[in-house]
């Protein structure tokens, strides 16, 4: 897309770069993102710019920088999170280690005279925040607009010059009056319209285009994305043309497989190729424990069952082999082409999460982002048509493609299934900052072994530091962190304890997730027992899932909440026993969640029938919102 007349997205690697200029389309103007290094001759003719966030801190030797030159075109400029500490810093002000770092929701104090983004906008409201630097003194010609209790410059404004900074991200839905404050600066800056009618239309022919002359081989997943990107591909090119497969890898969810095939054969769409590799995808995972090492199993098997079929289906491979392969005679396709373009469902978080582009942070690797999918990106050789594409946009896609409801409005489900839902230790972690303090309650927390012996409470919840680690989104960059599991004698989280949720992570750099025990009124003994992927845990975070399933239906939750993974880990109150963990999550598009709340009666009912699972041990219910949990654990 041309720069001339659009509002220039200046990419410091966030998390949000893109979704940002998605906003600004969806208010039906003009934007592109662009790299750091670009010229201010090369944005003059930018109708605004707006600099993203980062994972990096603006002081450090190494960082991305962009022209401080790009501040005299006289073009209204936005920074926001790192994009707004650069630009203090650009301009003479100080940036420096935050005495209190803040992820999540925060509330916010609006002045007196707020300028002309938080103009009409009430005084106190809560924003999403995930930093851990902040500025501390304001350049020449800035003044202050809004701040937190921790944050004092949480937002600045030079309103003779249009340059504006904020510490917090309007872009995402968790900020009240995100898209407000974002559509005051993009009315500030005129930009040029853009539209799309269609989204089948506008993906559908790039679809077109990158698969001319080429078939393509589609990996189903199962999951809305996948089955979206089949359906497209479907349409666009038509059945000769597309071949599926449908690979059970033994970690899907309860009747999936046949779920599946039935919603298939019922939209006509019979070219599906089901096969049970689960033997060999639990084969390739024995004794494989680090999160990102699986991951990538995970990704090369799906690659290497691929292949295999696709020679068993008699397809001519081309480049889609090994170099050292030989090419098979085409046979059983009405459209012969030349080469196969291997098809995937990834949508752009899948992407950005595996450090997709310059400057950001991997916080996890994608089973579609593996290394040898990488080279074949590379190559030409991979047609992806939801990658640039939110979770609400693709169901707006699978609707206009005549999808059942419900097919579309399906939880999303990650693509390696229950692999990234079953934690995997060799050796439980402990803590070794002994001087870890919760300065807001006082409260020393001490490690001895996988157990904080001493209890000191946390308000009225004793506390244990489990001895796992999860990964965790802080400050656009990855954590791999404990989880702190709190207990009470109502085994049900009150006011207080998601105030902890909140709190704990912000203060203490030891956690990045909270938990809450909905088993135990008291911490029990900790028993950790070293565990990797096999059927029968498999088959136990199955039986659990389809059980949260049930009662999330019958309390009528399941249109309420976005998505619900369920998680097991490798500890409990006995060698060899394992623990559930409800994740239940409000989102839109992935980037940012907030812990979902869930009716106590539900919450007992689903503690109650989980502990009748053999095996099952402790129950724990994540309060932790993204930032600073990533929605899933691994």
């Amino acid at each position: 897309m041309e720069i001339q007349g659009s509002i220039a997205i200046v990419d410091f690697g966030g998390q949000y770069a893109h979704l940002i200029g998605n906003r600004i389309r969806r208010f039906g103007f003009q934007s592109v993102i662009v790299p750091t290094d670009i010229s201010p001759k090369a944005l003059k003719g930018a109708a605004g710019i707006i600099f993203s966030g980062g994972p990096q801190s603006v002081y450090e030797k190494g960082s991305p920088q962009a022209d401080p030159k790009i501040l005299d075109l006289g073009i209204p400029v936005l920074g926001l999170c790192y994009g707004h500490q650069w630009l203090a810093q650009a301009l003479g002000g100080t940036v420096a280690p935050a005495s209190v770092k803040e992820y999540g929701p925060m509330k916010i104090r609006v002045a007196d005279a707020p300028g002309p983004l938080f103009m009409g906008l009430p005084q106190t409201f809560t924003v999403w925040m995930s930093h851990g630097d902040e500025v501390k003194t304001l350049p020449k010609g800035f003044t202050t607009v809004v701040s937190t209790d921790a944050c004092a410059q949480a937002a600045m404004m030079d309103a003779q010059r249009n340059l504006f900074g904020i510490q917090f991200h309007i872009e995402v839905i968790h900020t009240e009056f995100g898209m407000d404050i974002l559509r005051k600066f993009t009315d500030l800056c005129r930009p040029a319209a853009w539209s799309v009618n269609s989204y089948a239309e506008h993906v559908g022919a790039q679809v077109r285009e990158e698969a001319k002359g080429k078939n393509v081989f589609m990996l189903v997943s199962g999951g809305v994305d996948s089955t979206v990107a089949f359906t497209l591909l479907n349409k666009e090119l038509g059945a000769a043309r597309v071949r599926g497969l449908l690979v059970d890898t033994g970690m899907m969810r309860k009747n999936e497989v046949v779920m599946l095939k039935k919603a298939f054969d019922q939209l006509g769409i019979n070219n599906l190729h089901i096969v049970d590799a689960s033997e060999e995808f639990f084969r390739n995972l024995k004794d494989v424990y680090d999160p990102e090492e699986k991951r990538k199993v995970i990704g090369e098997t799906f690659i290497a069952v691929q292949k295999r079929v696709f020679a068993d289906m008699g397809l001519e491979t081309g480049d889609l082999r090994d170099e050292k392969g030989g090419n098979t005679q085409v046979s059983n396709l009405k459209s012969q082409v030349s080469h196969w373009l291997l098809g995937q469902g990834t949508i752009y978080p899948d992407t950005i999460e595996t450090g997709g582009t310059k400057h950001a942070d991997k916080i996890k690797t994608h089973h579609n982002r593996v290394e040898m999918i990488q080279k074949m990106i590379e190559k030409g050789l991979v047609i992806e048509p939801l990658k640039d594409l939110y979770k609400d946009e693709v169901r707006m896609l699978g609707e206009e493609l005549g999808l059942p409801h419900d097919l579309v409005w399906r939880h999303p489900f990650p693509g390696p299934g229950l692999g990234v839902r079953i934690l995997c230790a060799e050796s439980e972690s402990r803590i070794t900052n002994h001087a870890s303090r919760i300065t807001d309650h006082e409260s020393r927390i001490t490690d001895h072994g996988s157990r904080i012996t001493n209890h000191e409470p946390l308000g009225s919840f004793a506390h244990v530091a489990l001895p796992l680690k999860s990964v965790g989104v802080q400050g656009d960059g990855r954590s791999y962190r404990h989880p702190i599991a709190l207990f009470n004698a109502q085994k049900y989280p009150d006011e207080q304890c998601w105030r902890l949720a909140t709190d704990i992570p912000n203060r203490v750099r030891d956690f990045n997730r909270v938990v809450f025990c909905t088993s135990h009124a008291a911490p029990p003994t900790i028993v950790f027992t070293p565990g990797f992927i096999t059927p029968a845990r498999a088959d136990l975070l199955r039986d659990a899932d389809a059980i949260v399933d049930e009662e999330m239906r019958s309390a009528d939750l399941y249109k309420e909440i976005w998505q619900f993974p369920v998680a097991l880990l490798p500890i409990g109150t006995r060698k060899g026993g394992e623990s559930i963990v409800l994740r239940p999550v409000e989102s839109e598009e992935a980037m940012t969640a907030n812990a979902a709340v869930l009716p106590e009666n539900v919450v007992r009912r689903m503690t109650e029938r989980l502990l009748q699972i053999k095996g099952i041990d402790c129950v724990f219910y994540d309060l932790t919102h993204k930032p600073p949990g990533t929605i899933e654990w691994e």
